[in-house]
Formats: structure tokens, sequence, C-alpha cells
């Protein structure tokens, strides 16, 4: 027996979906994806009425500096025009598009977040965030609907609404993730466990919350890269900016470097 596990093999990271944006030339090539033409590493039809580079804009000065795989970060902008498809919450999201099994086995999803005092997100107000339809597993930052006081500067780990790590978030400060997903018996994940990995700046990823239960589903098209902000009575609009970098879903091993597998 023993020998036998000595000689079975190891499980290899795999990036089986990269959503880094190394290939744009810049955030107008997300226009060339649409419902009749599926091209690309995203679908982008969540946002508002104007012009890509209105909610999305890409630049190397938007990366995390310590992730040297990725090219370039992404700048995601909730201004007074980003509002769906009628809804009265401000949305700027970006969904893989892919046929690569993202619902299946044990997978990673990666990557990292940051916010500046400029245009930075109100911590008075909900914003739901790299979140699936079901919101089984999330991060959140800001008042949350339904707690006590008026604010609240905590950027949050949850699992189908309820927080399992937090802490405040800083201005300038990388906060580098992975969400762990389990399989169920049949290689989906649905119905089975949540985990999550995080670390700041260039720091290698570690476990904060191992793997919980969880009501998992999805049917790879549905993880929301991005925000979704809950509207608030007394508090207005204003215009938040939320950076990304290094956006990627493997399976196999889970890769701690920041940016990912070359």
């Amino acid at each position: 027996m023993k020998s036998a596990l000595l000689l079975a093999p190891l499980a290899h990271a795999a990036v089986i979906w990269d959503g880094r944006f190394n290939d744009f030339s810049s955030a107008a090539d997300l226009n060339k994806w649409s419902w009749s033409n599926q091209v690309g590493p995203y679908q982008y039809y969540i946002h508002g009425s104007g012009s890509v580079d209105k909610y999305i804009n890409l630049s190397a000065d938007f990366k995390n500096p310590n992730d040297t795989v990725s090219k370039q970060g992404a700048r995601f902008t909730l201004d007074s025009t980003a509002f769906w498809n009628g809804q009265n919450m401000r949305r700027t999201e970006l969904i893989p598009q892919t046929t690569a099994g993202i619902n299946k086995g044990k997978v990673w999803y990666h990557f990292s977040l940051m916010r500046k005092d400029t245009n930075a997100p109100s911590p008075n107000r909900e914003h739901q965030i790299c979140f699936f339809e079901s919101h089984f597993v999330e991060l959140k930052y800001g008042w949350i609907s339904g707690e006590q006081g008026t604010s609240n500067p905590n950027l949050q780990f949850m699992i189908s609404q309820n927080s399992k790590w937090k802490t405040e978030w800083k201005a300038g400060v990388w906060h580098n993730v992975a969400f762990e997903v389990l399989p169920s018996p049949n290689q989906d994940f649905s119905g089975n466990k949540v985990g999550f990995w995080h670390s700041e700046g260039g720091a290698p990823l570690k476990q904060e919350v191992a793997p919980q239960s969880a009501s998992t589903s999805s049917n790879g098209a549905d993880w929301h890269l991005g925000v979704l902000e809950l509207p608030r009575s007394g508090y207005s609009d204003s215009t938040e900016d939320f950076y990304f970098s290094g956006v990627y879903i493997e399976d196999g091993s889970l890769t701690t470097t920041i940016g990912g597998p070359k």
C-alpha cells in the first residue's frame, strides 16, 4: 500500500481559464464579444449604457506590482450611469467565456483586489464582489443590509451570506484571493464545500478559512468578476473605482505565488 501511494501521480496546477487581460490591447476589446459572437475570455453585458471606457479600463498601472505574470490590470468603475437592465443597483461585471470545466472538480478562482482613496468605495453601502449567481461564495465590502451602525470598513469573505473572515480594507493594499471549491462525488461542485486563501501585497497565499459546507452550484457561466452595489436611502451615489489583477481559474493543486503560472 505504501509503495502504491508513493507511485501515485501528483496533481499539478493547471490554468483552465485565463482572465489576466494579457491579450487585450484595450478594454474596447471586450466589445468584440456578443451573444451571437462569443469570443474572447469574457462575456461583457452587465454594465451601464455608456461606452466601455466609462466602466472598465486596462493599464499596467492597475495591476498588482508583485504580479509578474499579468501585463496589466483592470479598473472597474461605478458612476452615475452604471445601472444595468433597468435595475436600481449599480453594476460593472464580467463573466468568464469558456467551455472549460470551471464548475467541475476541485478548482480555485483567483484574483487580486485593491482600492484607492481616490474614488473610494463607500463604507456606507453594501458591495457584492466576485460572486456566483446564488451567492454561495463572495467578498463583501461596506455596510451590509440589516446590520447595526451606518458604516463598515471591512472587506469580508462570505459563505452563503455569512461572514467567515474580515479585514479592514485600506487604500493601496492589494488583497490576493483564491476561492477553493471542492467537488461532489459526481465531479460537479454542487452541494459541497468552499474554502478561502488570502494574502496581501506579494506574499504567497495561505489558507484563512478551511473548506466549509456550502450550497455550491454553477452552470460554468455565472461567476461575476466585478461589483454589484446595493442602493441605500440617505446615501447618494458617488463614483467608485475597484482594481483587479491576476484573474484566472485553475484545477489540480493550488498555486500560491501571486499572478499564477505563466
